[in-house]
C-alpha cells in the first residue's frame, strides 16, 4: 500500500509542527475569529504558507469549563470546511480535531489523515474502530474527566506515573480494535486535567513518555499554564510557548501543536540544531 504524506514526512523530518485551525465560537484563544468558512480557509493556507506540516481543525471548543456541541452542528462545521479545502487543492494533510465517532467517519471520508482525539476513543469507542478500518492515524490524549469538568480540583499522586499508565491503557484498546502501533500518536494533555505543577512536571518528564516508542505530540500553545508561570494574559504567551516547546523538543516530543506557526518553527529549528550537535559531540566522546 502507497504511503499517505503524513506517513512520510514522519519518516523524513525530525520534528512537525501542528497548525490550529479553531472553527468554533468559543475557543480560549482564537474562539469566533475563523467560524466563517471563508476565513477558515483563508486561515488554513496561511497556515500551510507560514510552514506548517499538519492542519489540525477543531469545531468544538474543549476549554475548561465548555459545554460541548450537538453532533450535527459539528459535523457540518467540519464538513464544509473539509469540502472547501479539497475543492481548492490544499495539499498538506489534515488533522480533525474530534471526540465523535461520526465526526471521524466524515472527516475520513473526506480526506483527513488524523483523529486527534482528547478522550482517546473513551467518549465514542466507535471511533477506535472507525480509525482501524481506515488505517488513520490516531492521536490519544490524556485527559481525567470532561473539558467540563477537568479542572475541578485535579488530583495526582505522581502525575507522570498515573498519566503515562492511563496512556498506555489507551494504546492497549487501541491496539485491540486492530490500530497499528505506526498510527499512534500520543498527548500527555497539557492542560486538560491538570494543575499548574502537574504541567510543569510533565514537560519536565516527556523523555519517559519517549521512551514508550510512540510519537509524541504536546500543545502548551498559549495555555494558562504559561500565564500560571508569567501572569501574562493569552495575547501576550507567544514566548512562553515557544520555551516551553523547546523544553519539550529536548526532552523527546516530535509534534508540536500551536497556533503561532512562523515563529514556533523557527525557535524549534535553531534548538534543533544545537540538539543535533550536541548529540553528535557526545557520540563522538
Amino acid at each position: 500500500m502507497k504511503e499517505s504524506s503524513l506517513e512520510q514526512i514522519l519518516k523524513t523530518k525530525p520534528f512537525l509542527l501542528m497548525g490550529i485551525l479553531n472553527i468554533t465560537r468559543d475557543s480560549f484563544y482564537d474562539g469566533g475569529k475563523f467560524f466563517i468558512l471563508e476565513k477558515a480557509i483563508e486561515r488554513a493556507f496561511q497556515i500551510k504558507e507560514e510552514g506548517a506540516d499538519i492542519l489540525d481543525i477543531g469545531a468544538e471548543s474543549t476549554r475548561p469549563f465548555s459545554e460541548g456541541m450537538p453532533l450535527n452542528e459539528e459535523k457540518e462545521r467540519i464538513e464544509k470546511v473539509l469540502f472547501a479545502l479539497k475543492d481548492s487543492g490544499y495539499d498538506i494533510p489534515i488533522s480533525v480535531d474530534t471526540q465523535k465517532a461520526e465526526v471521524a467517519k466524515i472527516a475520513v471520508e473526506l480526506g483527513a489523515e488524523m483523529i486527534n482525539d482528547v478522550s482517546a476513543g473513551r467518549n465514542e469507542p466507535e471511533l477506535l474502530d472507525i480509525v482501524a478500518k481506515s488505517k488513520k492515524f490516531l492521536v490519544l490524549m490524556h485527559m481525567r474527566g470532561t473539558p467540563k469538568d477537568m479542572q475541578v480540583n485535579p488530583r495526582y499522586d505522581d502525575v507522570v506515573c498515573e498519566v503515562k499508565n492511563e496512556i498506555l491503557f489507551f494504546i492497549e484498546n487501541a491496539r485491540k480494535k486492530g490500530i497499528e502501533k505506526e498510527k499512534i500518536i500520543i498527548d500527555p494533555g497539557i492542560g486538560f486535567g491538570k494543575k499548574a505543577e502537574d504541567n510543569i512536571k510533565l514537560i519536565s518528564n516527556l523523555d519517559k513518555f519517549a521512551q514508550l516508542n510512540y510519537k509524541v505530540l504536546i500543545g502548551v500553545s498559549r495555555k494558562s499554564v504559561i500565564g500560571n508561570i508569567t501572569g501574562a494574559m493569552v495575547e501576550e504567551r507567544l514566548p512562553g510557548t515557544i520555551a516551553l516547546n523547546v523544553c519539550a523538543l529536548l526532552k523527546g516530543a516530535t509534534i508540536f501543536r500551536v497556533h503561532d506557526v512562523k515563529e514556533n518553527k523557527q525557535a524549534l529549528s535553531c534548538a534543533f540544531e544545537v540538539f543535533k550537535s550536541q548529540q553528535l559531540e557526545n557520540s563522538i566522546n
